[in-house]
């Protein structure tokens, strides 16, 4: 397939690269009316050049540069009551808190689930409770509240159930709890259809009858909000005319970890969020965290790439393969020791996926090239007996990144029925086709959005499940990986940056999901060095013409096109581009360069 043209109406091609190393286009992220918005923005507010470009790509207004810069939780936050039946949550559980009524919470298995749990759980400690936290197996267990765990929560002597991260569909569960005597309290943020559980209330900025505008929010940031409207509540009771109120910005830590991690746009509210909470991380009030970050060894200022990349795969590791409890556990835990202890499982755990991770992703490698070689599908099938059900996920984003189409990874059991899960490409709606497998009884279950989606199937129906992707999505999938577009936000070049600019480029952060972070060209720099270090890396150093030089890597890139060119090109010149950060190994911050991609001068079209 060949790539997007010209006149493809995508942006102007940048330094006229139209097929990379990667076989990649790279175009200037900015429109003609983005690039006016820049110029505009720098002018008015005296900013940098580089630092308006990448505003001014994010859909930042000339009008709007200000607020941009300084996210303010007072004034993005919106009035809790705007989300449907906040109000009935908000007094229902005020009443538990003023009685002593005896709380569990069901959270999800994931990291938004673990920070939703503990967000929950140290407020209700705070005001004299003990509640009692579910999080279920991932294998045993599944997905959302279920009846046995109901009813050992309410032998336990649990009066209210609030169910985070999940619940929204959990119709047969909540029988279940109606049964025992126990009331649901639901806080969540999955989409649903029009027909909700009967619950005591039910707050979801998805629900599709709220109109509160907050559906980008994750759990953990709907749960912040409840915690904003049950402290009104409980203060205009009197609860604190005794003593201190709780300091729901010390929670903040949690709130931004749980957004980052669940890959929610940081836009709006989310971005406030998580700005503000990345620096009360930066004050290790969390035992927990501050634990994890170390195990991890994170170092510096955290930033939004330590929490979505060392700090949540590690929470995450529990839920897939070990203890889904210990994260929250974790991050509920006042005990620095047993803090440490808990961290450094995890740390072993995330290990242990890492290393059963490799030997799945070769087999499921191998059967990807097969596959492609024998029907070119349009949805990757890989599956296999001994695969670990909790991983599958991952190995699927990355066969998904690696031929550029969706594709699903599934362990199956003894009896051949199989766990799946899928990741897409941008164009690609895999849940929808997902569920119309299911109306087609092609599929046991199955669900999901655009971009990820779980199944249950039989493997003798694998084959049938093939021919109806491919019959469904071929068109989309063609189109698709058709678009093999980078955008690139400015031009620098190696002098060009600095610690100052990357104090500049944090006030337009932070950067993750839906606020994608710069990428920046860097013209014609000699690759002075380049070699492979760790597992699979490459380390360079590029120089450029007036031989300031600055180092870089390219992560996981030694067989990949371009880690292959920059080792081929010591001592010459290449067009480079990539993501910047600091690196403080050694005590003094530098700026590094995380190469993307890289071409080759004299290949490129003028």
């Amino acid at each position: 397939m060949s790539g997007p043209t010209e006149d493809s109406g995508a942006g102007r091609l940048v330094l006229g690269v139209a097929r990379s190393a990667n076989d990649n286009a790279w175009r200037d992220r900015l429109s003609a009316s983005e690039a006016l918005n820049a110029m505009t923005i720098s002018q008015r507010n005296g900013l940098p050049d580089v630092l308006a470009r990448v505003m001014a790509a994010r859909g930042v207004a000339p009008e709007q540069a200000e607020d941009f810069l300084s996210p303010s939780l007072k004034t993005l936050m919106p009035d809790p009551s705007r989300l449907v039946a906040m109000d009935e949550a908000v007094m229902r559980v005020a009443d538990a808190v003023e009685k002593g009524t005896r709380i569990a919470i069901f959270g999800d298995y994931d990291v938004d689930g673990a920070t939703s749990s503990a967000v929950l759980a140290k407020y209700l400690r705070w005001m004299g409770l003990d509640p009692v936290i579910h999080i279920p197996d991932r294998i045993i267990e599944g997905y959302g509240p279920n009846g046995p765990a109901i009813e050992a929560l309410r032998q336990g002597g649990a009066e209210l159930l609030i169910t985070v991260d999940c619940g929204s569909t959990s119709f047969e569960a909540f029988e279940v709890a109606r049964k025992v005597g126990l009331d649901v309290v639901v806080l969540d943020h999955h989409q649903v259809g029009e027909t909700l559980p009967a619950v005591e209330a039910l707050v979801n900025p998805n629900r599709q009858d709220d109109l509160s505008g907050q559906g980008h929010l994750a759990a953990v940031g709907v749960t912040f909000l409840f915690l904003v409207g049950l402290n009104r509540e409980l203060r205009s009771r009197g609860a604190f005319n005794s003593g201190q109120a709780p300091d729901l910005m010390a929670l903040l830590d949690l709130v931004a970890l749980g957004t980052v991690c669940d890959v929610v746009p940081l836009q709006g509210l989310n971005r406030a969020y998580v700005t503000r909470g990345l620096g009360v991380m930066h004050k290790r009030l969390n035992p927990g965290i501050a634990s994890l970050a170390d195990v991890a060894r994170v170092a510096g200022k955290p930033a939004s790439y330590h929490l979505g990349f060392l700090l949540g795969p590690r929470i995450n590791a529990g839920g897939r393969i070990g203890d889904a409890a210990l994260g929250a556990r974790l991050l509920t835990c006042d005990d620095p020791s047993e803090a440490r202890a808990i961290a450094e499982k995890l740390d072993q755990l995330n290990a242990d996926r890492q290393a059963m991770e490799a030997v799945m992703l070769e087999q499921a490698g191998a059967q990807a090239v097969v596959a492609m070689e024998q029907h070119d599908p349009a949805v990757l099938l890989t599956g296999s007996d001994d695969w670990h059900p909790g991983i599958v996920g991952l190995i699927a984003s990355r066969l998904k990144d690696a031929h550029r189409r969706p594709a699903f990874a599934i362990a199956y059991d003894k009896d051949g029925k199989g766990t799946g899960s899928g990741r897409s490409i941008q164009g690609v709606d895999l849940g929808k086709a997902v569920r119309e497998a299911v109306d087609l009884g092609l599929l046991e279950k199955g669900g999901g959005h655009a971009m990820a989606a779980g199944l249950t199937v039989l493997r003798d129906k694998t084959d049938n499940l093939n021919a109806f992707f491919k019959e469904r999505l071929s068109a989309d999938v063609e189109v698709a990986a058709s678009l093999r577009d980078l955008k690139v936000d400015a031009a620098l070049t190696a002098g060009g940056a600095t610690l100052e600019l990357m104090e500049l480029l944090e006030k337009a952060g932070p950067y993750g999901a839906g606020h994608s972070e710069p990428v920046f060209a860097f013209p014609a720099h000699r690759i002075s060095f380049a070699d492979v270090v760790g597992k699979g890396h490459v380390r360079a150093s590029i120089s450029s013409p007036d031989g300031t030089a600055l180092k870089a890597i390219s992560f996981k890139a030694e067989d990949k096109p371009h880690g292959q060119m920059l080792l081929n090109s010591r001592g010459r010149n290449l067009h480079v581009v990539g993501t910047l950060s600091i690196d403080t190994w050694q005590g003094s911050p530098k700026v590094q360069l995380r190469i993307i991609d890289v071409a080759d001068p004299q290949k490129v079209r003028v």
